[in-house]
C-alpha cells in the first residue's frame, strides 16, 4: 500500500472488517503509512461497528457507517455516518483546497483556518449538505436511533453465532474453506485482540467443493436465511456473489474480489444458531 501512493494521492480507505471475506485490516500499520504521506485514512467500521472497533483510537482521521447495517440492525433504514477525529491538519498541503482555501460562497471563509477541528464536519454540513442534499428523514433517525440501544447486546450474539457456525461450516464435507477470522486456521485471527478485541464480526465466506451450481442450489435450499443483497440485519443472511452483485465481472475479478463462483456470503443473524446449523445442514445436504 505505502508503494501505492503518489504525488495524485489524497486517501487511503479501508474496512474494519472486510466484505465479503470477513477479512481484518491492521488499522495501525495502515494509519502509519498514511500520517506518513500527510494524507487521511478514511475507515469503513460498518462490519465491525463501533462496539467491536473503535478506530480513531488505531489512528484513522474519518470513521464512516451504513447506518442501514448493524447500527439499526433490521435493514429498515437507508442511512450513513461520519465521524471525524478532528485530527488531521487539512492546510499542511495543497492537497485539499476546499478546507484550506477560501471558500467564494462564504464570502472566502477558510473552514480550516476557522472551525479548526471541526473543518471537515462543517464543510459537510454548509457544502456539502447543500449542495447534494444527503440529509437522514426524521423517521430513519429515530429507527437508527432505537436500534443502537440495542447494539451491544446484538453485537455479541452475532458473534458468538458466527464462530460457532463457522467452525462447524469448516469442518463439514461438503465445504472447502471458511474465511472467518475467528477461527484458528485464519491467518488473521492474530489481529483479532488488538483490533477487534470483542470479536470478529458476523460477516464471512464460504467455498463449496461443487463451484457454482452447487452454490446457486444451496441458497435456494435455505429456510431461515434470508436471500438478500444487505448484511447486518439482525436475521441471517445468504448471497451467492458471482451470481448476483458481482455477475458483470469476469471470473478473474470475482476470485480478487474474493467472489469467486465457489464461494457464498453468509451474514450470521442473532437466531439460534443451532437452529441455524440445521438449516445449513440440510441445505447442503440437499
Amino acid at each position: 500500500m505505502k508503494a501505492a501512493i503518489d504525488d495524485d494521492t489524497r486517501a487511503i480507505f479501508c474496512e474494519t472488517i472486510a466484505n465479503p471475506g470477513g477479512y481484518i485490516t491492521d488499522l495501525d500499520a495502515i494509519a502509519e503509512i498514511a500520517e506518513g504521506a500527510g494524507i487521511p485514512l478514511i475507515v469503513d467500521n460498518t462490519t465491525a461497528t463501533p462496539y467491536l472497533c473503535r478506530p480513531i483510537e488505531h489512528g484513522a482521521t474519518l470513521v464512516v457507517h451504513s447506518l442501514t447495517k448493524y447500527m439499526t440492525g433490521n435493514g429498515t433504514v437507508t442511512g450513513g455516518a461520519i465521524v471525524d477525529s478532528g485530527k488531521f491538519d487539512w492546510s499542511a498541503s495543497d492537497k485539499f483546497p476546499s478546507l484550506s482555501q477560501p471558500e467564494p460562497a462564504y464570502h472566502g471563509l477558510k473552514f480550516h483556518e476557522t472551525f479548526g477541528p471541526a473543518a471537515f464536519m462543517f464543510h459537510g454540513i454548509a457544502v456539502g449538505l447543500r449542495d447534494l442534499g444527503m440529509t437522514l428523514n426524521p423517521q430513519a433517525a429515530h429507527y437508527t436511533l432505537m436500534g443502537i440501544e440495542t447494539l451491544s447486546m446484538r453485537m455479541d450474539k452475532h458473534v458468538a453465532n458466527a464462530k460457532k457456525i463457522a467452525a462447524w461450516l469448516e469442518g463439514h464435507d461438503a465445504v472447502s474453506g471458511v474465511t472467518y477470522a475467528g477461527l484458528d486456521s485464519s491467518p488473521y485471527k492474530d489481529r483479532i485482540p488488538k483490533i477487534c478485541p470483542k470479536g470478529a464480526g458476523a460477516l464471512f465466506t464460504v467455498q463449496l467443493k461443487g463451484g457454482y451450481e452447487a452454490c446457486t442450489k444451496f441458497v435456494g435450499g435455505l429456510n431461515l436465511f434470508s436471500h438478500v443483497a444487505n448484511l447486518g440485519d439482525a436475521r441471517s443472511l445468504v448471497i451467492h456473489p458471482a451470481s448476483t452483485t458481482h455477475r458483470q465481472l469476469t471470473e478473474e475479478q470475482q476470485i480478487a474480489a474474493g467472489a469467486a463462483p465457489n464461494t457464498v456470503r453468509l451474514s450470521i443473524g442473532i437466531e439460534d444458531a443451532d437452529d441455524l446449523i440445521a438449516d445449513l445442514d440440510q441445505a447442503l445436504k440437499a
